[in-house]
């Protein structure tokens, strides 16, 4: 069977990724906990390898770092060479506490085994020419082989861009959050949340509307619907141009080449969102909804990182919420400062 066929197509039991040549199989056996745990170990040397990149410098913990919940800081990423992306870095802590199934802001990704390997190759953040460059370097280690034949013993003699996708992908799924007050709170600890922080639950849940996008569902809730919405954010800035930046998104894409080597070279683009992944003008504008969860350790907000502060980002969503509403989403200062005490407890 042919290794380059669509996406999409199921034969035998195995879905191959013609963008990426990774393979996923539906019916495989979960690892054993002795094997998961070399894979982890593997994944974050990986993670934290400034060699797997173009000029040697960085690292996917160079923008996901941990002291800063698996952020940057900064309103968007900052690669090789100095090259400045167009999207703020999302935390990788809630992937596993949200059960994310989408990725990136535009969720061009459904598999994290593949999301994690496109910023090794994406030119402004690590750079490199393709996976064919990637495993080179990997297999110039002799540490590298020697841990990638333990972590995958039934794999050839050479690493695979499928297992350098797996080992990181479950390094991610190992990041935990800690128990936040929110959690202690509805484990039964009444005075885990100050009284304001309750006040702003109850803001969070109802007049302020906040749990319709950000849910509260389940016994631990994940405060994301995992769905697409329109904030306003980007939008203003290229909507004298939007007929030719939709256009040219259109005609990249049918030249081919991966959607998020595009959208981080083009600036204009990267404000049309889910529009770059379906091509749909319903989706101009929409982003993937992010989990809530530890929301106060991962300022600058917004896809673009323009929103500075939790206060700034509150305002910023009460204002669209009442544009769209075609009401004002009346909240006092008061309100505001109860709803942000809330969010800092999670």
């Amino acid at each position: 069977m042919p290794r380059r066929v669509l996406i999409g197509s199921l034969v035998a039991g195995v879905l191959i990724s013609a963008a990426t040549g990774f393979v996923l199989h539906p019916t495989q056996a979960s690892p054993s906990a002795a094997v998961l745990a070399q894979r982890i170990a593997l994944g974050k040397q990986l993670f934290n390898d400034p060699s797997l990149s173009a000029d040697g410098t960085v690292r996917c913990a160079s923008c996901h770092v941990p002291e800063k919940s698996y952020t940057d800081g900064r309103p968007v990423a900052i690669g090789v060479y100095g090259h400045a992306g167009t999207r703020n870095t999302p935390s990788l802590l809630t992937i596993a506490a949200a059960s994310e199934s989408s990725f990136f802001w535009d969720g061009r990704r459904t598999a994290l085994e593949q999301a994690v390997l496109d910023p090794l190759t994406n030119p402004v953040e690590m750079g490199l020419h393709d996976q064919t460059q990637l495993l080179q370097r990997i297999t110039r280690s002799s540490a590298y082989r020697a841990a990638f034949a333990q972590a995958f013993s039934d794999g050839g003699d050479s690493p695979t861009p499928n297992e350098v996708g797996t080992a990181l992908a479950a390094y991610v799924r190992s990041l935990t959050l800690p128990d936040s007050p929110f959690d202690r709170y509805r484990q039964g600890d009444r005075a885990a949340l100050s009284p304001r922080a309750q006040l702003g639950l109850a803001l969070f849940r109802g007049k302020a509307g906040c749990a319709e996008c950000h849910r509260l569902d389940g016994s631990s809730p994940a405060f994301t619907d995992h769905a697409y919405h329109r904030s306003g954010v980007g939008l203003d800035g290229i909507a004298a141009n939007l007929p030719a930046v939709t256009e040219g998104v259109i005609a990249r894409s049918l030249q081919g080449g991966a959607v998020g080597d595009r959208v981080a070279t083009h600036a204009d683009e990267a404000q049309l969102g889910r529009f770059n992944v379906t091509l749909d003008p319903a989706d101009i504008g929409l982003f993937r909804t992010p989990s809530l969860r530890g929301v106060s350790h991962t300022a600058p907000y917004m896809h673009d990182g323009s929103v500075p502060t939790l206060e700034d980002a509150i305002d910023r969503e009460v204002y669209y919420r009442s544009l769209q509403a075609g009401r004002p989403l009346n909240l006092s200062v008061e309100e505001r400062l109860d709803l942000a005490e809330f969010l800092r407890s999670l």
